[in-house]
């Protein structure tokens, strides 16, 4: 199957299936071997050392693992890819192989709350320098980016305020300066954006979101340049963050919908965020499909959808939220997204519950933000049950 000969929705389907059946099998089976067993030395060096394809032991590659790995590969346009047992284990396995003391990262402040805890917190304590910028100023990131730095990470669209960065803009300023481009692209998902295709060199996912879509599967995936991935892929063996086998096969099953599911969230959203703006509590709504939004121009040229997560900010700040989050009946109050059911947040309890009030504050995150997570549910009967909700705020 050529990777790009299909559409999207199809390769969700059949993409990266075909080694892993065994003996007619038409699911990819769940492979729980710890180790693989060879009939000679030389056959068993053959793949320890690369010359033949083959597993040695499932910390570093397992045959469930690997069908999961080259879905989204495939999805990405991406030529190797990498898995990891949750998206976080991706963005710090990823930063961490790359970035050696002394080295430049150049970022924006609201990024996902754990990944700016990497930023402020422990890559300087190994000496790597940080410098974070305006989101909204792609002329500052450039400038930052100018001064020369090892690596840029790019996350678009944000967690939880949905900014959108111009990703081959900033890519090519990044290797005008010879820096590795990375480019967190859970929210859009392969089948709304490729950041590879815009010039990023690497492209990673928190797979428990939307490419899981279910709530019931932890991972992350790393995709891009061959090079890059091994280096991040050999680190990864030695931290021993692997991808469990059986969540490697729920996230097959799960991405075979993802098409359908995105679609339904793309459409779903774009209504509800055109129908939030005009609801009296509402101060703010935060989504790219809007024209209104400070982004969708970059949005409109990058993306072929707009996503399913939207926030709003309410009149009322914190204590309006506390008020309205309790009464919904057809969103889960938790700290996740991209599920099937709808889920509602503030970044309190959520993306930025490491970070304190100032420091959501700092990185332009009101309190009164509620991050809404659109499902598969009808778009009529998710707004009628905000409009119940929204009558206390």
């Amino acid at each position: 199957m050529a990777d790009m000969d299909l559409s999207p929705a199809t390769l969700s389907v059949w993409a990266g299936e075909g080694e892993s059946l065994v003996q007619g099998a038409t699911q990819v089976p769940v492979v729980y071997s710890a180790a693989y067993g060879y009939p000679d030395v030389e056959s068993w060096l053959d793949v320890a050392l690369g010359r033949k394809p083959g597993h040695i032991y499932s910390r570093n590659t397992n045959p469930t693992v690997h069908a999961f790995e080259e879905k989204v590969r495939i999805l990405e346009g991406a030529a190797a890819a990498t898995s990891f047992s949750t998206g976080m284990a991706a963005v710090s396995n990823t930063l961490f192989a790359l970035l050696a003391p002394g080295d430049r990262v150049v970022s924006v402040k609201d990024t996902y709350g754990g990944t700016n805890q990497l930023f402020v917190d422990f890559l300087p304590r190994i000496g790597v320098q940080v410098h974070l910028c305006d989101t909204s100023d792609h002329e500052q990131i450039e400038a930052a980016i100018a001064e020369g730095c090892r690596l840029v990470y790019l996350e678009t669209p944000t967690n939880p305020t949905l900014k959108v960065m111009d990703i081959a803009r900033l890519s090519a300023a990044a290797h005008e300066v010879g820096a590795i481009v990375v480019a967190d692209n859970t929210f859009a998902t392969p089948i709304n954006q490729n950041p590879l295709a815009l010039g990023a060199d690497l492209v990673l996912h928190s797979a428990t979101k939307f490419l899981s879509g279910h709530a019931d599967a932890l991972g992350g995936v790393l995709c891009g340049d061959p090079e890059l991935v091994e280096r991040v892929f050999h680190y990864r063996e030695i931290t021993g963050a692997s991808l469990d086998p059986m969540t490697a096969y729920l996230l097959v099953r799960s991405i075979k919908t993802l098409a359908l599911r995105i679609g339904r969230q793309n459409e779903s959203a774009l209504r509800i965020a055109q129908w939030l703006q005009a609801q009296p509590a509402v101060a703010a709504v935060y989504y790219p499909g809007l024209e209104s939004h400070v982004h969708h121009d970059v949005a409109a040229r990058q993306m072929r959808g707009y996503g399913g997560v939207l926030s709003l900010t309410l009149e009322g700040g914190f204590e309006a939220v506390k008020r309205v989050l309790p009464r919904l009946r057809l969103a889960h109050r938790a700290a996740n997204l991209g599920a099937v059911e709808t889920i509602a947040g503030p970044p309190a309890t959520t993306s930025h519950v490491e970070c304190t009030a100032a420091e959501r504050a700092a990185m332009g995150i009101p309190e009164g933000l509620i991050r809404y997570s659109v499902g598969i549910e009808d778009a009529g009967d998710l707004m009628r049950d905000l409009e119940q909700a929204l009558a206390v705020a």
